[in-house]
Formats: C-alpha cells, sequence, structure tokens
C-alpha cells in the first residue's frame, strides 16, 4: 500500500511539471454559460445534421470567441427564445444570444451588450405576387406571418392599425415561409437572413426589395452584471476591429456590405455606450397594460369560443363512441377502442401539427378549424371513456326491469339508462372542461393567438410574467369559475341515489 501511494505521488508531481505554466485545462477552466435556443436553427444555434450533439451557428462561434477571450469554457444551455431574457435575469445562464433583438424595453430591464449583427425586417412573398405585393401598407387585409414577441411583430401590429394588415404570430422561424408556399398568409415580415436561408429550402418565394426597419442584435445579462458585460463589449469591440466577426458573417454567408459599415462604425467606437438612458426608457406597465387590456380581451374570446365548441364537439362524439362501444357490433366497437387508445396514447400538440400541418397537401384547414378539430377530437376520447362507465354503472336490475315492461333498447337507454348515467359523468365532465379550457393554450403552436399565447407576448415586450401573469390567471378564473358553480348546482339539483 505504502509502494501504491508512493508511485501515485510520483505521477502527480510529473502531471503538474509537465503542464504549461499558466495553462488551466478544459475541466478546470471557470464555465461560461450562454443561453439560445437549437430549435431557431441556422444561422444562429443548430445541431449539427452530421452528429445532432454539436452545436453549429453564428451565435454559437460569437459565445465560442467571447468565452475564448474571458479565458473560461463556454457551455450551451438550451432555452425557449421567448424567455432568454427571463431565464438570464434569475441566473440560469451568464448570457443570452440567439438573435437576440436589442429594443428600449430589453434595455431597461437587463445588461445589454453593444450591438454586434445588423439585421433587416424584409418581407417575402409568392413568386407570383412579387409585384402584386411592393410594400407593406400593400399588404392590406392580408394575412402576414412572422415570429411573436419581435420587433417583425410589433410593425405587424402598428401595421394593423394603419393599413388593416392582418397579423399570424407563430414560434418558430420555419413554418411562417411553409404556410406562405401553401397560401395560408400572404406574407412573411422577419430578417433577411432567416429570409435567404427560407428560400433555399422552401421553392417558389421571393424576398422583396425593400427594407420595412433595421434592426440589431445584442447579448443580455443579469442588471447585475455590468462589469461582465463591460468586459464582453470590449471582446466584441477588438473582434469588429481585428476582423475575427466579419471571418464568422463570411463563414455563415451572412457578410454583406452594409455589414462592413455597420460593424466598421460600431467597432470604431472607443467610448461605451451611454447607459445612463437605459432606464429612461423603461415603458410604464399600467401604460403597457392599458395597451394591451384589448388584445388580452380579444384572446380571451377567442380562447372562450373555442373551448365551447371543441367542447360540445367532444361531448358529441364522446356519446357516440360510448354507446357504439357498447352497443355496436364487434368490428365497430374494435374500431372505436383503436380510436379511444391511439388519440389518449398521443400527445394532443402532435394531434394538431398532423391536421393543420400534416394534412396540408390534402386539405388546408384554417387555423381555428384545426384547433376546433384538434380539441374536439381528443377530449372526445376521454369524454368516452367517461361515458362509458358512467353508462355501466346504472344498475343492472333498472335495466332488466325497463326490458321486462316492454321499452326497446333503444328507450332504456334514452329514458332510463342515458338520464342517470349523466349525472354521475357531470363531474368529470365539468372538470374535462376546465382542463380544455388551459389544453386550448397550445393551439397557438398553429398560429391561433388566444389567451395564454397573447399573455407571452405581452410578458415579453414588458420584461416581466408579474403583471400579465396575474391578468391572465384572472382572466382563465374568470372563465372557469362560472363554470364550476353552475355544475355545483345542476349536481345538487339533479342529485338521486341510484336504486
Amino acid at each position: 500500500m505504502a509502494g501504491f501511494r508512493f508511485l501515485l505521488a510520483v505521477l502527480t508531481v510529473q502531471a503538474a511539471l509537465a503542464a504549461p505554466l499558466g495553462a488551466a485545462s478544459p475541466q478546470t477552466r471557470p464555465e461560461f454559460r450562454w443561453g439560445g435556443d437549437a430549435e431557431g436553427g441556422a444561422p444562429f444555434v443548430e445541431a449539427d445534421p452530421a452528429d445532432p450533439a454539436i452545436l453549429r451557428g453564428f451565435d454559437v462561434e460569437v459565445a465560442e470567441l467571447i468565452a475564448r477571450d474571458l479565458g473560461r469554457a463556454a457551455r450551451f444551455v438550451q432555452v425557449a427564445w421567448p424567455s432568454i431574457d427571463a431565464s438570464v435575469a434569475r441566473g440560469d445562464f451568464d448570457i443570452g444570444l440567439s438573435g437576440v433583438e436589442d429594443t428600449p424595453a430589453r434595455r431597461a430591464r437587463l445588461s445589454v451588450t453593444i450591438p454586434y449583427f445588423e439585421f433587416r425586417e424584409v418581407l417575402t412573398v409568392r413568386v407570383a405576387d412579387r409585384h402584386r405585393y411592393t410594400t407593406l401598407a400593400s399588404l392590406g387585409g392580408r394575412r402576414v406571418g412572422t415570429l411573436a414577441g419581435t420587433i417583425a411583430y410589433e410593425l405587424l401590429l402598428n401595421a394593423e392599425r394603419s393599413a388593416g394588415v392582418l397579423p399570424v404570430s407563430y414560434d418558430d422561424d420555419v413554418h411562417p415561409y411553409a404556410d406562405l408556399a401553401d397560401g395560408r398568409v400572404d406574407a412573411v415580415l422577419l430578417d433577411h437572413i432567416i429570409a435567404a436561408r427560407a428560400l433555399g429550402r422552401t421553392p417558389g418565394l421571393a424576398v422583396l426589395p425593400v427594407t420595412v426597419a433595421t434592426g440589431t442584435y445584442v447579448g443580455v445579462l443579469a442588471k447585475d452584471q455590468s462589469a461582465l458585460r463591460d468586459r464582453i463589449d470590449d471582446i466584441l469591440a477588438a473582434a469588429m476591429r481585428d476582423g475575427r466577426l466579419e471571418r464568422i458573417y463570411r463563414k455563415w454567408k451572412i457578410w454583406d456590405d452594409g455589414q462592413a459599415r455597420f460593424l466598421a462604425r460600431t467597432g470604431a467606437a472607443a467610448a461605451r455606450p451611454d447607459r445612463t438612458a437605459d432606464a429612461a426608457v423603461r415603458p410604464g406597465m399600467l401604460a403597457a397594460t392599458r395597451r394591451y387590456l384589448p388584445a388580452l380581451a380579444g384572446a380571451a374570446f377567442v380562447t372562450i369560443v373555442l373551448s365551447c365548441l371543441s367542447m360540445a364537439l367532444a361531448v358529441a362524439l364522446g356519446t357516440l363512441v360510448a354507446t357504439g362501444r357498447i352497443y355496436g357490433r364487434p368490428l365497430a366497437r374494435g374500431a372505436l377502442t383503436a380510436y379511444v387508445e391511439v388519440t389518449r396514447g398521443t400527445p394532443v400538440l402532435l394531434q394538431l401539427f398532423v391536421l393543420y400541418y400534416g394534412l396540408s397537401s390534402v386539405v388546408r384547414l384554417p387555423a381555428f378549424v384545426a384547433a376546433l378539430l384538434g380539441l374536439g377530437l381528443n377530449y372526445a376520447a376521454y369524454e368516452s371513456e367517461i361515458y362509458r362507465g358512467a353508462l355501466q354503472a346504472v344498475p343492472s336490475g333498472q335495466l332488466e326491469a325497463a326490458r321486462t315492461l316492454g321499452l326497446s333498447e333503444r328507450q332504456v337507454l334514452w329514458f332510463i339508462r342515458g338520464p342517470q348515467a349523466f349525472r354521475l359523468a357531470l363531474a368529470p365532465m365539468t372538470n374535462d372542461f376546465v382542463a380544455l379550457l388551459k389544453d386550448s393554450s397550445l393551439v397557438s403552436v398553429i398560429t391561433v393567438i388566444e389567451l395564454t399565447k397573447q399573455t407571452s407576448i405581452f410578458a415579453s415586450n414588458v420584461g416581466s410574467w408579474v403583471v400579465p401573469g396575474a391578468l391572465c390567471a384572472a382572466l382563465y378564473l374568470a372563465m372557469s369559475l362560472p363554470l364550476a358553480h353552475l355544475a355545483r348546482r345542476l349536481e345538487q339539483r339533479w342529485k338521486s341515489p341510484l336504486a
């Protein structure tokens, strides 16, 4: 044992002497955690198709450049793009980088780096429409898609008020262009580098030679991380002057003359940007709330209408399925059982994607119709099990007595079995309706702007979930509590023991 310890000590000393002075292995270097959204795809952050464990993209290389100059090891943290600000503020990572746009509201609540990339907001249309639509104003009365919570979305909201443009919100930057090619929207307003990538994968589209607006990408840090922000500013400015950022942008084919002028102008500025103006641009929460209240009310109306119609479909279809599984022939019972098990065994989110995007080559359902069918068909499977259990819970003695009195099976179901089963099913039906009311938030993935999605946009723009979240919760309670109260009154009124 003593010999082993001596040998271990010798090897340790040799390893220490062999290591370069002042060098630290990647394992011992402190981490530089940066947050981004790999779902956004190239050219920002994406998984390498050859090896999904490897990330690539120009924001990946910018983060690695910063980490090297800081003497730290870069580590990526996946976060949904709309949540980057909130996550960096709570300390989930050191900096957020993933096409994060520079806005006054963002500067008011976070430490923001100097801009490191300038983008242009451009319109993409179908090739056949490139002479018909030439500006954003020319799209009055037309549906224009973009990412929610972006500068482009704010531009569309302004165009809605001034020119009657109809904004369509998406959670990613791929489906807007797919919907444009399929005719579901008439144009897409997004950053020029996103549009250029879309043209490569979606034929039949064209980018209009008009810049609607310009903006810049920045890194965002927690408000108390101004010292680290200043060090990163120095690194980015040096990379602009010595050509390292240019090499990254050329590699990703996002370099042009406008970018050259932007980097030269930004990198040449020796003084850091004036941070004293950041606090002055903070939008008042009260003013922002008043501005968003009409949109929240409209989204709440969409939520309640969609939920009521979906539940009506679920109840009607669920009743038919439950009845068919009890009274149907073996083949019909097998088919209905398969429907129930497949529907309950797959996520409703997947079903919405299949209905809206998967079937688009066969039938192009409007977003609201697809949402209605998706939620209705999904909940019908659950409702059918409730009704089937309730029908089977009616005592068999009552059914036999009714048949003895000469009632047909249809009369037994309509007058004896059905009413009692409805009383048994009422409470779980109410629970399912409240659950459906909340699950309606999922339909935002197919461009339906319901209450939760509008709240998310509100929170992204004001930089806090406290007030938007409280308003959203209040609206959901205002919609669900009356229903629960009504259901309790019906239960009390119709309550009667089964013999």
